[in-house]
């Protein structure tokens, strides 16, 4: 069977003031996108003849991607759908939350132009992240989508081969897929949301026993990106008939798991130690008898879109006067340029952070001794480091936003992070080798762009009534894409 795989996975914070580019992403096309996304082998044992057309993936979130980038994206992967010649299926890779200036919703526009071209006949499955905000007309115009099942993600591979093999099923063996999708209003961060505690990990599990079901192909659910500041922003689930046969049953299950979806909405809670200020949170650090604590800056979370470049932290250290803390990372072209001339050994002063952020924090003017340079092999990744020690602190200062998400990250930079007593991390919850790694782990209530505390951001997209900014709304489950049911219909049919 011939199948194209093709997408543009992005993860958009809309209230950003980066704009995403086409320099933002690494674009892959023809058979290095099999090799980038790991699944040679599944495509080998599945007997899929791939057809792999473009695939551009983010480099780190920031904002709204450009319209003009977008769409020259878009429109390569539609024509190469069509000089591809006749396909069995179509496997789009996609992130979920991807905003497009003047398009808005990035999925359903990519979908609604690729079932343009490939027709009705031609079934089309989706691998998304598990932070996706999905529309009603997504929803309709494709045949079934998968999610991560893991947050922190683990399971990034294993769900686009998960998708391959539904996929591969639905070509052989000539089904018709109807997903039952159903939007729940629910404001969720995936720091609440770990799949290792509940309620996630009852309700992924309730998803897979629903899946098992006779008649049904998959069950997903979908905590969205509470960032993304959309009409589409909000948590969804979704339970896939098999054809139209087991559409009832599959409406009955779509409803049952909204429902413990909405039944469990105050049961989402931090399943690490929290800080309620960064105050606090140093100052714990600084007290703890372990070696190290790692502390997480959540407001100025990169891996969500924040710009990374958020000073707070770094003058509450130095104000602190703390001997021995670490600032992985911060984000400031114009202070790396003067780190990278002046070389290591040299003392330079500059005004670090608060440029792309100037609404949360402001520079800070200090004077440091340059310890490091790193400058990577262009085929490894696009960031380069300058560690800045300024009195007890040291700033690994970067020219790009990114996510210093493993320990071989901070090393690259001439630091041993567990060597050190504070590690201060532009994230969220810490991704699984830091938290592995860690002897401690404070996650601090920062404000910033990527704010815990969602009282104090300011929506203007999302949907209203949503929890928990409207606390004491009533809600009840219901289908809105065109698996939808006529309520008088089926009667006691209804779960």
């Amino acid at each position: 069977m011939r199948i194209a795989i093709a997408g543009i996975s992005h993860e958009a914070l809309v209230s950003s003031p980066l704009p995403t580019t086409l320099a933002d992403f690494r674009v892959y096309r023809g058979a290095a996108i099999v090799d980038h996304l790991g699944v040679g082998d599944t495509l080998r044992e599945l007997r899929i003849d791939a057809v792999p057309i473009l695939y551009a993936g983010s480099i780190t979130p920031s904002g709204s991607v450009d319209e003009g980038d977008y769409l020259a994206l878009r429109d390569e992967i539609l024509d190469g759908l069509r000089s591809a010649g006749p396909v069995d299926g179509v496997c789009l890779v996609l992130h979920g939350a991807m905003v497009v200036k003047n398009i808005w919703n990035g999925e359903t526009d990519v979908v609604r132009e690729v079932r343009a071209v490939v027709g009705n006949e031609v079934p089309i499955a989706v691998r998304f992240d598990v932070h996706c905000n999905l529309t009603d007309e997504f929803a309709s115009k494709t045949d079934f989508w998968t999610a991560y099942r893991t947050a922190p993600h683990r399971d990034v591979r294993e769900t686009l081969e998960r998708t391959l093999t539904l996929l591969a099923r639905v070509i052989d063996e000539g089904l018709h897929p109807r997903p039952v999708f159903i939007h729940v209003p629910l404001l969720i961060p995936g720091e609440r949301s770990n799949t290792d505690v509940d309620p996630m990990r009852s309700l992924i599990a309730l998803a897979m026993q629903i899946e098992r079901r006779s008649g049904i192909l998959n069950a997903e659910v979908q905590v969205g990106f509470a960032w993304g500041d959309t009409p589409a922003t909000g948590a969804s689930v979704v339970v896939t008939a098999t054809g139209e046969e087991n559409l009832p049953m599959a409406r009955r299950a779509a409803r049952e798991l909204a429902q413990a979806y909405w039944d469990a909405r105050n049961d989402f809670a931090f399943d690490q130690e929290v800080a309620p200020t960064i105050g606090e949170a140093i100052d714990r650090a600084v007290a703890a008898p372990e070696r190290t604590v790692f502390l997480t800056d959540s407001g100025d979370n990169v891996t969500a879109g924040a710009p990374g470049d958020n000073t707070n932290f770094l003058a509450a250290l130095l104000a602190k006067r703390v001997s021995d803390a670490v600032v992985s990372g911060l984000v400031d072209p114009a202070a790396f340029e003067v780190c990278q001339k002046a070389g290591v050994g040299a003392t330079v002063s500059v005004s670090l952070g608060g440029k792309a952020d100037a609404l949360y924090c402001k520079p800070v003017v200090a004077t440091g001794v340059v310890e490091h340079l790193y400058v990577p092999p262009l085929a490894e990744q696009d960031a380069s480091d300058r560690t800045l020690r300024v009195d007890g602190v040291r700033v690994l200062v970067t020219n790009i936003r990114v996510a210093f998400a493993r320990l071989s990250d901070i090393r690259l930079a001439g630091v041993e992070p567990l060597e050190h007593k504070i590690i201060v991390h532009k994230l969220g919850y810490l991704l699984p080798e830091l938290r592995d790694a860690a002897p401690r782990e404070i996650m601090a209530l920062t404000e910033g762009y990527t704010d815990l505390d969602f009282s104090r951001l300011p929506y203007i997209y999302v949907i209203r009534p949503i929890f928990p900014l409207d606390p004491e709304m009533v809600w009840k489950p219901v289908i809105t894409n065109n698996a939808g049911y006529d309520e008088e219909a089926e009667g006691s049919s209804k779960g």
